[in-house]
Protein backbone atom coordinates (compact mmCIF):
# COMPACT_ATOMS: atom_id res chain seq x y z
CA UNK A 1 0.00 0.00 0.00
CA UNK A 2 2.93 2.37 0.60
CA UNK A 3 4.18 1.80 -2.47
CA UNK A 4 1.42 2.44 -4.12
CA UNK A 5 0.75 5.66 -2.34
CA UNK A 6 4.28 6.71 -3.34
CA UNK A 7 3.43 6.30 -7.11
CA UNK A 8 1.01 8.43 -7.34
CA UNK A 9 2.44 10.56 -4.81
CA UNK A 10 4.92 11.54 -7.45
CA UNK A 11 2.52 11.50 -10.24
CA UNK A 12 1.88 15.02 -12.07
CA UNK A 13 -0.55 17.20 -10.45
CA UNK A 14 -4.23 16.51 -11.80
CA UNK A 15 -2.86 13.23 -12.73
CA UNK A 16 -5.26 10.07 -11.74
CA UNK A 17 -3.53 6.64 -11.12
CA UNK A 18 -4.31 4.00 -13.04
CA UNK A 19 -6.24 1.28 -11.30
CA UNK A 20 -4.71 -1.31 -10.03
CA UNK A 21 -5.40 -4.82 -11.92
CA UNK A 22 -8.07 -7.17 -10.65
CA UNK A 23 -6.77 -10.12 -9.10
CA UNK A 24 -7.59 -12.96 -11.13
CA UNK A 25 -9.45 -15.71 -9.64
CA UNK A 26 -7.94 -19.10 -9.26
CA UNK A 27 -8.52 -21.65 -11.65
CA UNK A 28 -9.44 -25.11 -11.19
CA UNK A 29 -9.84 -28.28 -13.56
CA UNK A 30 -12.87 -29.47 -15.62
CA UNK A 31 -14.82 -31.40 -13.44
CA UNK A 32 -13.63 -30.29 -10.10
CA UNK A 33 -15.37 -29.36 -6.94
CA UNK A 34 -13.54 -25.98 -7.48
CA UNK A 35 -15.28 -25.64 -10.43
CA UNK A 36 -18.84 -26.24 -9.66
CA UNK A 37 -18.40 -23.94 -6.78
CA UNK A 38 -16.95 -20.96 -9.42
CA UNK A 39 -20.03 -22.02 -11.25
CA UNK A 40 -22.46 -21.78 -9.10
CA UNK A 41 -21.16 -18.25 -7.87
CA UNK A 42 -22.29 -17.20 -10.70
CA UNK A 43 -25.69 -17.79 -10.72
CA UNK A 44 -28.67 -15.33 -9.21
CA UNK A 45 -29.18 -18.35 -6.49
CA UNK A 46 -25.93 -17.62 -5.41
CA UNK A 47 -25.33 -13.33 -6.10
CA UNK A 48 -28.91 -12.72 -4.85
CA UNK A 49 -31.26 -15.11 -3.35
CA UNK A 50 -28.42 -16.15 -0.42
CA UNK A 51 -28.14 -13.77 1.76
CA UNK A 52 -25.31 -12.30 2.79
CA UNK A 53 -24.36 -13.49 5.76
CA UNK A 54 -24.83 -17.47 4.62
CA UNK A 55 -22.25 -16.47 1.70
CA UNK A 56 -20.19 -15.67 4.21
CA UNK A 57 -20.54 -18.55 5.94
CA UNK A 58 -19.86 -20.98 2.77
CA UNK A 59 -16.56 -19.03 1.86
CA UNK A 60 -15.78 -19.79 5.93
CA UNK A 61 -16.41 -23.79 4.92
CA UNK A 62 -14.50 -22.86 1.52
CA UNK A 63 -11.20 -22.34 2.87
CA UNK A 64 -11.17 -25.76 4.68
CA UNK A 65 -12.49 -27.62 1.63
CA UNK A 66 -10.54 -26.23 -1.17
CA UNK A 67 -6.95 -27.55 -0.27
CA UNK A 68 -8.01 -31.20 0.14
CA UNK A 69 -10.67 -31.52 -2.66
CA UNK A 70 -11.07 -27.92 -4.57
CA UNK A 71 -8.98 -29.28 -7.46
CA UNK A 72 -10.22 -33.24 -7.76
CA UNK A 73 -14.05 -34.33 -8.89
CA UNK A 74 -16.56 -34.65 -6.04
CA UNK A 75 -17.17 -38.25 -6.72
CA UNK A 76 -13.24 -39.05 -5.94
CA UNK A 77 -13.38 -38.27 -1.89
CA UNK A 78 -14.71 -41.30 0.38
CA UNK A 79 -15.89 -41.78 3.62
CA UNK A 80 -13.02 -42.35 5.85
CA UNK A 81 -10.66 -39.02 3.77
CA UNK A 82 -13.47 -36.92 4.84
CA UNK A 83 -14.25 -38.09 8.45
CA UNK A 84 -10.30 -37.20 8.46
CA UNK A 85 -10.54 -34.11 7.35
CA UNK A 86 -13.63 -33.57 9.86
CA UNK A 87 -11.29 -34.63 12.55
CA UNK A 88 -8.32 -32.53 11.99
CA UNK A 89 -10.59 -29.50 11.93
CA UNK A 90 -11.79 -29.94 15.03
CA UNK A 91 -8.38 -30.57 16.70
CA UNK A 92 -6.61 -27.97 15.35
CA UNK A 93 -9.54 -25.35 14.62
CA UNK A 94 -12.79 -25.88 17.04
CA UNK A 95 -15.62 -27.88 17.23
CA UNK A 96 -17.51 -24.94 15.79
CA UNK A 97 -15.18 -24.62 12.68
CA UNK A 98 -15.79 -28.58 11.95
CA UNK A 99 -19.11 -28.90 12.09
CA UNK A 100 -19.42 -25.35 9.42
CA UNK A 101 -17.14 -27.08 7.21
CA UNK A 102 -18.92 -30.29 6.81
CA UNK A 103 -22.48 -28.48 7.07
CA UNK A 104 -20.85 -26.95 3.77
CA UNK A 105 -19.50 -29.57 2.08
CA UNK A 106 -22.73 -31.23 1.90
CA UNK A 107 -24.49 -28.06 1.02
CA UNK A 108 -21.69 -27.37 -1.82
CA UNK A 109 -22.27 -31.37 -2.92
CA UNK A 110 -26.23 -30.53 -3.40
CA UNK A 111 -24.81 -27.46 -5.59
CA UNK A 112 -22.28 -30.41 -7.79
CA UNK A 113 -25.24 -33.34 -8.37
CA UNK A 114 -27.53 -30.31 -9.90
CA UNK A 115 -24.72 -29.10 -11.78
CA UNK A 116 -23.78 -32.76 -12.96
CA UNK A 117 -21.08 -33.05 -11.18
CA UNK A 118 -21.64 -35.97 -9.16
CA UNK A 119 -24.60 -37.72 -7.74
CA UNK A 120 -26.81 -36.31 -5.04
CA UNK A 121 -27.38 -39.37 -3.16
CA UNK A 122 -23.87 -40.43 -3.43
CA UNK A 123 -22.50 -37.90 -0.60
CA UNK A 124 -19.65 -40.32 1.18
CA UNK A 125 -20.22 -37.52 3.99
CA UNK A 126 -23.32 -38.52 4.81
CA UNK A 127 -21.80 -41.32 7.14
CA UNK A 128 -20.16 -39.17 8.98
CA UNK A 129 -21.27 -37.77 11.97
CA UNK A 130 -21.36 -33.69 12.31
CA UNK A 131 -21.46 -33.07 16.02
CA UNK A 132 -22.64 -30.12 16.35
CA UNK A 133 -20.71 -27.39 19.40
CA UNK A 134 -23.07 -27.09 22.16
CA UNK A 135 -25.70 -23.30 22.16
CA UNK A 136 -24.27 -20.82 23.80
CA UNK A 137 -26.33 -19.90 26.88
CA UNK A 138 -24.66 -17.06 28.61
CA UNK A 139 -27.14 -14.20 29.57
CA UNK A 140 -26.55 -10.41 30.81
CA UNK A 141 -29.23 -8.54 33.17
CA UNK A 142 -30.88 -5.37 32.57
CA UNK A 143 -28.19 -3.59 35.39
CA UNK A 144 -25.36 -5.30 33.43
CA UNK A 145 -26.59 -4.03 30.49
CA UNK A 146 -27.03 -0.52 31.68
CA UNK A 147 -23.47 -0.66 33.07
CA UNK A 148 -22.24 -1.15 30.32
CA UNK A 149 -23.43 1.76 28.38
CA UNK A 150 -22.01 3.93 30.93
CA UNK A 151 -18.82 2.52 30.76
CA UNK A 152 -18.65 3.08 27.10
CA UNK A 153 -19.96 6.81 27.66
CA UNK A 154 -17.39 7.20 29.95
CA UNK A 155 -14.47 6.08 27.97
CA UNK A 156 -15.98 7.91 25.17
CA UNK A 157 -17.29 4.87 22.81
CA UNK A 158 -20.59 6.90 22.27
CA UNK A 159 -21.28 5.25 19.63
CA UNK A 160 -20.83 1.95 21.15
CA UNK A 161 -22.69 2.83 23.91
CA UNK A 162 -25.94 4.14 21.75
CA UNK A 163 -25.98 0.76 19.72
CA UNK A 164 -25.61 -1.24 22.72
CA UNK A 165 -28.64 0.36 24.62
CA UNK A 166 -30.38 0.03 21.18
CA UNK A 167 -29.44 -3.87 20.90
CA UNK A 168 -31.02 -4.45 24.55
CA UNK A 169 -34.11 -3.11 23.85
CA UNK A 170 -34.56 -4.56 20.57
CA UNK A 171 -32.73 -7.95 21.23
CA UNK A 172 -31.25 -8.29 18.06
CA UNK A 173 -28.01 -9.22 16.42
CA UNK A 174 -24.62 -7.47 16.49
CA UNK A 175 -24.74 -6.61 13.02
CA UNK A 176 -28.35 -5.84 13.35
CA UNK A 177 -27.96 -3.07 15.79
CA UNK A 178 -24.23 -1.49 14.01
CA UNK A 179 -26.13 -1.51 10.80
CA UNK A 180 -28.77 0.62 11.80
CA UNK A 181 -29.68 3.75 9.75
CA UNK A 182 -31.93 6.91 10.18
CA UNK A 183 -34.00 5.91 7.03
CA UNK A 184 -34.88 2.76 9.21
CA UNK A 185 -36.13 5.16 11.75
CA UNK A 186 -39.80 5.72 12.95
CA UNK A 187 -42.07 7.59 15.35
CA UNK A 188 -45.57 7.70 16.40
CA UNK A 189 -47.00 8.50 19.83
CA UNK A 190 -46.02 5.66 21.88
CA UNK A 191 -42.60 5.81 20.69
CA UNK A 192 -39.53 5.34 18.44
CA UNK A 193 -38.84 2.21 16.67
CA UNK A 194 -36.69 0.77 13.67
CA UNK A 195 -37.60 -1.70 11.13
CA UNK A 196 -35.14 -3.78 9.55
CA UNK A 197 -34.52 -7.17 7.22
CA UNK A 198 -32.42 -9.50 9.20
CA UNK A 199 -29.46 -10.63 7.39
CA UNK A 200 -29.88 -14.33 7.64
CA UNK A 201 -33.29 -15.10 7.98
CA UNK A 202 -34.51 -12.36 5.63
CA UNK A 203 -37.48 -11.77 7.98
CA UNK A 204 -39.29 -8.43 8.72
CA UNK A 205 -37.87 -7.34 12.21
CA UNK A 206 -39.41 -4.00 14.38
CA UNK A 207 -37.04 -2.46 16.70
CA UNK A 208 -38.39 -0.38 19.45
CA UNK A 209 -36.84 1.63 21.62
CA UNK A 210 -37.13 2.63 25.58
CA UNK A 211 -37.37 6.41 25.96
CA UNK A 212 -33.95 5.84 28.07
CA UNK A 213 -32.75 4.65 24.92
CA UNK A 214 -34.28 7.27 22.74
CA UNK A 215 -33.25 10.16 24.91
CA UNK A 216 -29.58 8.43 24.40
CA UNK A 217 -30.25 8.03 20.58
CA UNK A 218 -31.32 11.56 19.95
CA UNK A 219 -28.37 12.84 22.21
CA UNK A 220 -25.70 11.29 20.12
CA UNK A 221 -27.28 11.73 16.77
CA UNK A 222 -27.04 15.35 17.29
CA UNK A 223 -23.55 15.11 18.95
CA UNK A 224 -22.33 12.92 15.85
CA UNK A 225 -23.89 15.00 13.40
CA UNK A 226 -24.32 18.31 14.38
CA UNK A 227 -27.11 20.41 12.89
CA UNK A 228 -26.42 18.66 9.23
CA UNK A 229 -29.12 16.37 7.84
CA UNK A 230 -27.64 13.70 7.49
CA UNK A 231 -28.18 10.95 4.46
CA UNK A 232 -31.01 8.21 5.65
CA UNK A 233 -28.55 5.74 3.97
CA UNK A 234 -25.83 6.42 6.42
CA UNK A 235 -24.67 3.90 9.36
CA UNK A 236 -25.73 5.76 12.56
CA UNK A 237 -23.23 4.27 15.00
CA UNK A 238 -19.61 5.49 14.71
CA UNK A 239 -15.89 4.64 16.41
CA UNK A 240 -14.27 7.02 18.11
CA UNK A 241 -12.60 8.23 15.31
CA UNK A 242 -15.71 8.74 13.25
CA UNK A 243 -16.04 5.82 11.02
CA UNK A 244 -18.59 3.21 10.81
CA UNK A 245 -18.82 0.44 12.84
CA UNK A 246 -17.35 -2.95 10.88
CA UNK A 247 -18.05 -6.42 12.67
CA UNK A 248 -13.99 -6.40 13.56
CA UNK A 249 -14.47 -2.69 15.52
CA UNK A 250 -17.55 -2.97 17.02
CA UNK A 251 -16.03 -6.41 18.87
CA UNK A 252 -12.81 -5.09 19.71
CA UNK A 253 -14.51 -1.91 21.49
CA UNK A 254 -16.98 -3.87 22.99
CA UNK A 255 -14.35 -6.20 24.69
CA UNK A 256 -12.20 -2.83 25.53
CA UNK A 257 -14.89 -1.55 27.78
CA UNK A 258 -16.55 -5.56 29.27
CA UNK A 259 -12.44 -5.62 30.15
CA UNK A 260 -12.34 -2.67 32.34
CA UNK A 261 -16.30 -3.10 33.77
CA UNK A 262 -16.59 -7.13 34.20
CA UNK A 263 -12.95 -7.95 34.11
CA UNK A 264 -12.41 -11.49 32.72
CA UNK A 265 -15.87 -12.11 31.67
CA UNK A 266 -16.13 -13.86 28.47
CA UNK A 267 -19.73 -13.05 27.73
CA UNK A 268 -20.65 -11.50 24.30
CA UNK A 269 -22.81 -8.99 22.82
CA UNK A 270 -24.57 -11.95 20.51
CA UNK A 271 -25.87 -12.39 24.44
CA UNK A 272 -27.93 -9.59 24.60
CA UNK A 273 -30.80 -11.16 22.31
CA UNK A 274 -31.10 -14.26 23.82
CA UNK A 275 -31.26 -12.28 27.48
CA UNK A 276 -34.00 -10.46 25.85
CA UNK A 277 -35.64 -13.78 24.90
CA UNK A 278 -34.98 -15.22 28.25
CA UNK A 279 -36.91 -11.98 29.87
CA UNK A 280 -39.99 -12.42 27.44
CA UNK A 281 -40.05 -16.07 28.32
CA UNK A 282 -40.23 -15.54 32.20
CA UNK A 283 -42.82 -12.68 31.48
CA UNK A 284 -45.06 -15.41 29.90
CA UNK A 285 -44.17 -13.72 26.20
CA UNK A 286 -47.00 -15.59 23.39
CA UNK A 287 -45.29 -17.56 20.82
CA UNK A 288 -46.60 -15.01 18.16
CA UNK A 289 -44.98 -11.83 20.19
CA UNK A 290 -41.87 -14.01 21.15
CA UNK A 291 -41.43 -14.06 17.57
CA UNK A 292 -42.32 -10.93 16.67
CA UNK A 293 -39.56 -9.89 19.08
CA UNK A 294 -37.51 -12.08 17.68
CA UNK A 295 -37.70 -11.72 13.94
CA UNK A 296 -37.47 -15.30 14.31
CA UNK A 297 -40.03 -18.12 12.65
CA UNK A 298 -42.16 -20.58 15.35
CA UNK A 299 -43.35 -22.69 12.40
CA UNK A 300 -42.27 -24.73 10.03
CA UNK A 301 -43.06 -22.64 7.12
CA UNK A 302 -41.30 -19.49 7.43
CA UNK A 303 -43.10 -18.50 4.61
CA UNK A 304 -46.72 -19.23 5.72
CA UNK A 305 -46.09 -17.56 9.38
CA UNK A 306 -44.57 -14.53 7.46
CA UNK A 307 -48.20 -14.45 5.17
CA UNK A 308 -50.57 -15.18 8.28
CA UNK A 309 -48.31 -13.54 11.21
CA UNK A 310 -46.55 -10.73 9.88
CA UNK A 311 -44.40 -8.80 12.11
CA UNK A 312 -46.31 -5.44 13.81
CA UNK A 313 -45.14 -2.85 15.98
CA UNK A 314 -48.04 -3.42 18.42
CA UNK A 315 -46.62 -7.09 18.78
CA UNK A 316 -43.42 -5.87 19.48
CA UNK A 317 -44.77 -3.76 22.45
CA UNK A 318 -46.61 -6.33 24.13
CA UNK A 319 -43.19 -8.59 23.85
CA UNK A 320 -41.72 -5.83 25.15
CA UNK A 321 -44.46 -5.47 27.95
CA UNK A 322 -44.05 -9.58 28.65
CA UNK A 323 -40.17 -8.37 29.35
CA UNK A 324 -40.27 -6.03 31.88
CA UNK A 325 -42.44 -8.46 33.87
CA UNK A 326 -39.87 -10.93 33.48
CA UNK A 327 -37.04 -9.08 34.57
CA UNK A 328 -39.08 -8.42 38.08
CA UNK A 329 -39.66 -12.42 37.88
CA UNK A 330 -35.60 -12.98 37.12
CA UNK A 331 -34.77 -9.96 39.21
CA UNK A 332 -37.45 -11.89 42.48
CA UNK A 333 -36.26 -15.60 41.92
CA UNK A 334 -32.24 -14.91 41.90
Amino acid sequence: MNAAWQTARRLPKGSVPAPAPAQSEKVYPVGSLGEAFARYRTTDEWKTTKKARTREDWWRGWKYIDPVFGEFPPSWADMETLSSWRKNIEEQKSLREAHRAMKIWRALWKVAAALKYCKRDDDPSLAVTNSEPKGRSQTWTEGEAIRLVKRALRMRYNGLAAALACMWDGSVSPVDARSLMLSQRFKDGKGTWFELERGKTGRDAVLTLSRRTNRLLEWYIKATFGDADPIGSMKIFRTRRGAAYTKNSFAEDFRDIRKVEFPGDTRMMMDFRRSGAVEAVAGAASPAQLSAKMANSIGQSKKLEQTYAPVRVAAVREADVARQAGRKTLRENK
